[in-house]
């Protein structure tokens, strides 16, 4: 064997050269993105972004679950927060629940211990932009462009390299063009179908009415874990995560 690859170590290295020249011209070739976003220079300036280009999904704006039957969605948004997600993310381990965490870029740069801890209990993770602007769509491409990719890459650098699977525009401000640039970065637009209220002023017994009265509306469930206290969340899903599976709904993912 030794002598076989003497012989044939000359082809192989003109092989191997081969391929790198064509790399290196796939590399400029499709490199030419636009300066738009912090994240497209990064992949194109610094040569450090190395995961595999992304799969591309429908850019239509997804509500249904990836699970056959009787299925609900749980979305969390606007986290990771130190004092709010561990507590959601015990309430959901304690029913066996899986959810997806649509995250702040600047919130997941800044707490990448949790955002990996999302990722290790089987939960999924979606862009919710960086700046949280519920008049994106009224927002230049640029803008746009800048708020999706960027917070992208700062959750996937905060979890390690998992990918975001999801898109979700902050106010459901979506617009065909934010739609397809997510899509065609591989996170499916996700939207909702049940708004507990959470973030406004009532109390528990009100959020968990709401969620209740709204459930026939589909299956996807929207609470939060950040942007505020978020303790009338946790005691609402302790609640209500019980109550789902005794009226015999399941949980999955939103499809792709």
């Amino acid at each position: 064997m030794a002598r076989r690859f003497g012989i044939q170590s000359g082809i192989i290295g003109a092989a191997a050269a081969a391929v790198i020249s064509l790399a290196v011209a796939g590399t400029l070739a499709f490199g030419d993105f636009g300066s738009t976003s912090q994240a497209e220079a990064d992949t194109v300036g610094s040569g450090q972004a190395k995961r595999a280009a992304p799969l591309k999904v429908d850019s239509s704006i997804v509500h249904a679950s990836d699970r056959p039957g009787r299925s609900l969605n749980i979305t969390i948004d606007d986290g990771p927060d130190p004092v709010w997600t561990p507590k959601v993310l015990a309430v959901l381990k304690k029913h066996n629940v899986k959810a997806v965490f649509c995250m702040i870029g600047p919130q997941a740069k800044a707490h990448p211990d949790l955002v990996k801890q999302v990722v290790a209990a089987g939960h999924k993770l979606c862009d919710h932009t960086i700046s949280h602007n519920t008049g994106m769509d009224h927002q230049p491409q640029s803008y746009q462009s800048q708020q999706i990719l960027d917070a992208q890459k700062m959750i996937e650098d905060a979890a390690g390299g998992a990918q975001v699977e999801y898109y979700r525009a902050p106010g459901g401000a979506f617009t065909p063009y934010s739609r397809k640039l997510a899509a065609d970065r591989g996170m499916r637009p996700l939207g909702w179908n049940v708004d507990s209220k959470d973030f406004e002023g009532g109390g528990v017994e009100s959020i968990e009415a709401t969620v209740r009265g709204e459930l026939p509306n589909g299956p996807t469930v929207l609470f939060h874990d950040g942007g505020g206290d978020r303790a009338r969340t946790v005691e609402a899903l302790e609640g209500l995560l019980p109550w789902m599976q005794q009226q015999g709904y399941g949980f999955g993912f939103p499809k792709r």
